[in-house]
């Protein structure tokens, strides 16, 4: 069995899910810089390693990052393997640089990533690390853009399918409409179209998810639309924005556990991500696997990667309004064009699951 390292900074759900998936393939290490992020919910801090050893390394608290040295003696255990995930942190460059200096193999892993301008001490940095790797694990059209900006071959990047759904999460048909109205009367959702967006709200404290613009374009579209807008309470610039515009079908929901969170899912009509900027978004997964018609921008690499234009929903420039209202009304003024799109989805997620996202994996340790 091949015995596998991976280097990241915390367990994260999905991460954790995808570690005890793979750890069922190889006999797998996961050493992890921190316990949590600060500004996650606390779902982010119960996790479970059944599949898988987790090491957390001694370290020294650096900004939002922590120096680990002792990152050291765990490379020089054997390994078959070597995949450096957090190779942007501290940690990770301490453990390129000393895998460099003993000729010691090693892979980049990516969620994703948009390739920067090329000047500039940090840049010449990322390209030290990325051009030295034997291989990279890369999300998207996207994510091979930025590995080849600082020094990979197109021929050394292996592609996966980047998830946060077990297969089983993703449903065969749409929700009818029968199965939406009972959900919403359950959730307390009186408005007849629903719209919604998953992120956290403290993401540039609601402006990096774009919900001063989804304010904005709910007061030009039609007030039988709910917005619900899950990701935590605002912040008092939000709260008086909202009570100023006077918007009563526009709701702020507080973190949701994935049961939950998943009834609103099916209880919408659309989800919209207009995020400024997001390396991946796997909210947008989430939104697919129930059967939901996509909104997003075009600096959500998720989207990029996953949303054909008219197909299964629609890819818009950061902060168009204009562009968002036009396209929710085609959607939800079509319920054909709906159905269709949520249709499409569920068929084109069905490939990002943690079972294939961790059969690509063993796939590309055994012929790299």
């Amino acid at each position: 069995m091949l015995k596998i390292l991976f280097s990241t900074n915390v367990p994260s759900p999905y991460r954790v899910d995808f570690f005890n998936e793979l750890g069922n393939l190889c006999d797998l290490t996961v050493v992890f810089t921190d316990r949590s992020f600060k500004h996650r919910d606390n779902s982010w801090k119960d996790f479970h390693f059944k599949n898988f050893r987790g090491v957390f390394l001694k370290g020294i608290p650096f900004k939002t990052n922590r120096i680990c040295f002792s990152i050291k003696k765990i490379l020089n255990e054997r390994f078959d393997k070597i995949i450096i995930a957090n190779f942007a942190s501290p940690t990770g460059i301490i453990a390129v640089k000393y895998m460099n200096k003993h000729k010691i193999p090693y892979y980049l892993e990516a969620d994703g990533g948009f390739a920067g301008s090329g000047k500039g001490i940090k840049e010449r940095i990322k390209k030290y690390i990325v051009s030295g790797a034997e291989g990279y694990f890369s999300t998207s059209e996207e994510n091979d853009k930025y590995f080849i900006a600082y020094g990979a071959k197109k021929e050394n990047i292996i592609r996966y399918p980047f998830t946060s759904l077990y297969a089983s999460d993703i449903i065969d048909t749409p929700i009818s409409i029968e199965e939406k109205l009972d959900l919403r009367k359950k959730l307390g959702i009186s408005e007849e179209k629903v719209v919604i967006s998953v992120g956290r709200f403290s993401y540039h404290n609601g402006y990096g998810k774009g919900y001063d613009v989804l304010m904005r374009t709910a007061k030009c579209l039609n007030k039988n639309i709910g917005w619900y807008i899950i990701g935590g309470q605002p912040n008092e610039e939000f709260a008086k924005m909202l009570h100023d515009s006077g918007l009563e079908n526009f709701h702020f929901i507080d973190f949701k556990g994935r049961a939950e969170l998943k009834e609103y899912y099916y209880a919408a009509d659309t989800f919209v991500l207009m995020t400024i900027l997001d390396v991946w978004g796997l909210v947008i997964n989430e939104a697919m696997s129930c059967g939901l018609p996509v909104i997003t921008t075009n600096k959500c690499i998720a989207g990029l990667e996953l949303v054909e234009n008219g197909e299964n929903g629609y890819i818009i420039d950061v902060g168009d309004g204009n562009a968002l209202a036009e396209k929710i009304e085609l959607i939800l003024t079509n319920k054909e064009l709906q159905d269709q799109m949520g249709k499409k989805n569920i068929e084109k997620i069905r490939g990002y699951t943690f079972e294939n996202m961790a059969k690509e994996h063993i796939k590309a340790f055994r012929n790299y």
